[in-house]
């Protein structure tokens, strides 16, 4: 346990954006999910729908810093290409 006092704050710094990174992350990851999913059921439709969802999700992630610009990028694209080929 830290005694410094400028170390206790950095504590708790670090926990308040852990727990602020932990909830951008989940939503994208669980966006990611459900678009996923809703790819593999095959509706047009409702994939378009969670697949934009994903999307805007991996974005805000990506511009906080929680996740790298290029990594939500993949993401994004690999979702885009699977329903780029559902919707043909």
């Amino acid at each position: 346990m830290a005694n410094i006092k400028s170390q206790i704050k950095r504590n708790k710094q670090n926990e308040t954006r852990r727990l602020r990174n932990r909830y951008f992350l989940g939503n994208a990851r669980k966006a990611v999910t459900k678009a996923v999913v809703a790819l593999g059921q095959g509706e047009q439709v409702e994939s378009r729908e969670a697949v934009l969802m994903a999307v805007r999700e991996l974005d805000k992630a990506a511009e906080k810093g929680i996740i790298h610009k290029n990594n939500a990028a993949r993401r994004k694209s690999r979702l885009m290409k699977r329903l780029a080929s559902l919707e043909k």
